[in-house]
């Protein structure tokens, strides 16, 4: 029989703390928590037990299971509704692959994000010598291998959809799956998608090193870019802003569903710092929220133009998912307005707390499966590809869009092309920027204002540069493109330097004090590390700075950067970042590994500008274009013949480029000169302090070496060195 005798209370554990072990070797010896060590919980809480950890792994599933079928029961009422999955008049692949391709792509899409928000969390909100960590990077690798397993299905089912071939087992059809997965661009894309998971899978296993976990963030978020390529993409025109848009969105929606997806999963494992990761959470989900809804905004606009296109299937699918957006942030407002601090003041989280995120992965759920479902129905706007054109011009055929107006110096203002990621980056930047100052001033800090007005008139320059008439004429006018390269290196870091954004990010950010990295933490971190101090010395950053200009314009990059939208914002990167080097080796204010003697300045400078008037030079009286096969291929009709725009860029090189060079020389100079102003001061007032008693012990000094020289002179001499008696 059983013994129904009460059990007895279990002991108080040890005061002394306990030495607790993790993986590579870090320990800690900070009193062993409930959910680490085991050991019974303080008086007045119920001790752990394998049915509390039972629930904690029910409510995980729960919620993960919940997510998944509000997810496909959307998608299929979706794929109903808008037609999505309804059989072609020819060439069906069966409902088998209709329906399982997106089934299998909404399983991919839910699992990279739990994988991207895993990882992102171990990064930024969780502490490496803690448990949590770990299982985070559990989390992530767990979803990485659903993920790799689900973009198998997803590229094979897709290869049935394309060449509608009965599944066998003959050499026929494996060649044509060669066929698929090597030379057309959506097998390709999906060959990519799962090597890049699968490494990602692997190195979540193995990694533990925050530097390469950061990578390993950066590799797993770059594996959507391939997909985002598939799908709707936009018409001809719009192809970039259409991807750009994509992939933003699946992203950020990642980090927004995968972090929240991940806290559960960790509940029983964070115990008492739920409130602070789940605080972490919300200031994430409140940026994936604007970056998803205007990335959203974007993609309607291109896809269902008008207010009648959502009077189709396509706008009511986008009505739902718009409703559901709006009710996750309604969630997120109650999270940062109620729910945080309501956590914070109760030991336990309540059962109505965890009741209400499930909720809230519901509606994600619901969100996912419309966005998998729009991507597979018919949009109200054609998409038409410039290979069925009737008759594309040059530019089309190049481009994907037709020819702008004629050229005028005036169409820079007037011509729009937005840069959704460039104007998001500036658009955060500011905004953090600017709480920053604000952060200070509520402090008693204060913050010079023209360093406020310097970010503010950078970050907006970034803009223009980026999606004015600047950025529609430089595809078709070597000019232009000249011109935006020059802002892009020379002006706009000269602007961002001056603001130095690292030492207000390192005065304003609160530090972590529980072993986790932050913002402000990463920030410092990067600052400090090698690749920084190499890239970052005087030397190397010149170098890099000049040398960049010859390889970038007598190599294929050149021809990617201006023909390919990853090589151009490549390429807009490599710009800014190379110019914030330099200048912040000169003139920055934020931390350096090395700054020279100004003198060296002036010479780095010099250096510079004889650099910048030999490459202007070489292009102006070069007699071939650059990119014949693209420049010289447009068909416009309009402005100076190609050789001729060539010239006025080598021009503009030389003469625009050499302004903020000179303005940096003066600002090197005044420096230099500020600098002595400054020493001169500290001497006088440390003459003031001490009676000037460095210039004493000089003339003391001098006058021993005086008297030494003489004494040497007379030994030599053979007279007396001192007095004799008789």
């Amino acid at each position: 029989m059983l013994d129904a005798r009460r059990p007895r209370r279990a002991r108080s554990p040890s005061r002394r703390p306990r030495l607790l072990a993790y993986p590579g070797g870090v320990t800690s010896t900070r009193p062993a928590s409930r959910a680490q060590s085991g050991t019974a919980a303080p008086r007045g809480q119920r001790p752990a037990s394998g049915i509390a950890t039972a629930r904690g792994i029910g409510l995980g599933a729960l919620a993960l299971a919940a997510l998944l079928v509000a997810a496909v029961l959307a998608l299929l009422v979706a794929l109903v509704l808008g037609g999505g999955a309804e059989a072609p008049l020819v060439a069906d692949p069966g409902p088998v692959v209709r329906y399982g391709l997106p089934i299998a792509k909404l399983i991919m899409t839910l699992a990279s994000a739990v994988a991207i928000g895993a990882l992102l969390l171990a990064l930024i909100a969780l502490a490496p010598e803690r448990l949590e960590h770990h299982r985070a990077l559990d989390v992530a690798a767990a979803a990485a291998g659903v993920w790799t397993l689900a973009a198998v299905v997803t590229g094979f089912l897709t290869f049935l959809s394309v060449f509608l071939e009965p599944v066998s087992l003959d050499a026929r059809f494996g060649s044509l799956l060669a066929t698929f997965f090597g030379e057309t661009e959506p097998g390709r894309a999906w060959l990519w998608t799962v090597v890049m998971a699968a490494t990602v899978t692997v190195l979540c296993f193995a990694v533990r090193t925050p530097w390469v976990l950061a990578l390993v963030g950066l590799l797993a978020a770059a594996t959507l870019w391939p997909v985002a390529q598939q799908g709707h993409a936009g018409g001809t025109a719009d192809h970039d802003a259409a991807v750009t848009a994509v992939y933003l969105h699946a992203v950020f929606a990642a980090i927004w569903v995968g972090g929240l997806a991940t806290i559960v999963l960790l509940r029983r494992v964070l115990a008492d710092r739920l409130p602070v990761v789940l605080a972490r959470y919300s200031t994430l989900a409140l940026i994936a929220f604007v970056v998803v809804s205007v990335s959203g905004l974007v993609s309607a606009q291109l896809r269902v133009g008008g207010l009648e296109g959502l009077a189709t299937g396509y706008g009511a699918i986008l009505i739902g998912k718009v409703v559901a957006l709006v009710a996750l942030g309604g969630f997120g407002a109650w999270y940062r307005a109620r729910l945080i601090a309501r956590v914070q003041r109760e030991v336990a989280p309540r059962a109505s707390f965890w009741a209400i995120v499930v909720a809230e992965l519901v509606v994600m759920g619901v969100a996912s499966g419309l966005a998998t479902a729009l991507a597979r129905t018919p949009s109200p706007v054609p998409e038409v590809p410039v290979d069925q054109l009737a008759d594309p011009t040059p530019a089309e055929i190049l481009t994907g869009a037709p020819l702008p107006p004629p050229f005028e110096p005036w169409r820079v203002l007037t011509e729009w092309d937005l840069n959704l990621l460039w104007a998001l980056l500036a658009g955060f930047g500011l905004f953090f920027y600017l709480a920053g100052v604000v952060r200070l001033h509520r402090r008693g800090d204060r913050w010079p204002v023209h360093r406020t007005i310097l970010w503010t008139t950078g970050m907006l320059a970034l803009v223009f540069v980026t999606s004015s008439g600047i950025a529609v004429y430089e595809r078709y006018l070597f000019s232009v493109h000249m011109l935006g390269h020059m802002m892009l290196s020379m002006g706009i870091p000269v602007m961002l330097v001056l603001a130095a954004p690292v030492t207000l990010a390192a005065r304003a950010i609160r530090v972590r004090k529980d072993g986790s990295r932050g913002p402000r933490e990463w920030i410092l971190a990067i600052v400090h590390s090698r690749w920084a101090g190499l890239v970052g010395h005087p030397i190397v950053a010149s170098v890099i700075f000049a040398i960049s200009l010859l390889v970038f314009y007598y190599s294929p990059l050149f021809s990617w950067a201006v023909s390919d939208h990853l090589g151009h914002q490549w390429m807009v990167l490599h710009f800014l970042l190379s110019g914030y080097f330099f200048v912040n080796a000169l003139i920055g204010i934020d931390p350096a590994p090395y700054r020279p003697p100004y003198p060296v300045r002036l010479m780095i400078l010099l250096a510079t500008m004889a650099f910048h008037a030999f490459f202007g030079l070489s292009i102006i009286t070069s007699s071939g274009l650059l990119l014949p096969e693209w420049f010289g291929a447009m068909g416009r009709e309009w402005g100076d013949t190609p050789l001729a725009d060539q010239v006025r860029g080598g021009e503009i090189a030389w003469s625009v480029g050499e302004i903020p060079t000179l303005a940096l020389a003066i600002l090197v100079a005044v420096m230099w000169s500020r600098d002595d102003s400054r020493e001169t001061k500290r001497r006088d007032r440390q003459a003031d302090r001490d009676g000037d008693a460095e210039l004493e012990a000089y003339n003391r000094m001098l006058a021993g070496r005086a008297e030494r020289a003489q004494r040497v002179e007379r030994t030599s001499a053979g007279g007396p060195t001192g007095g004799t008696s008789a």
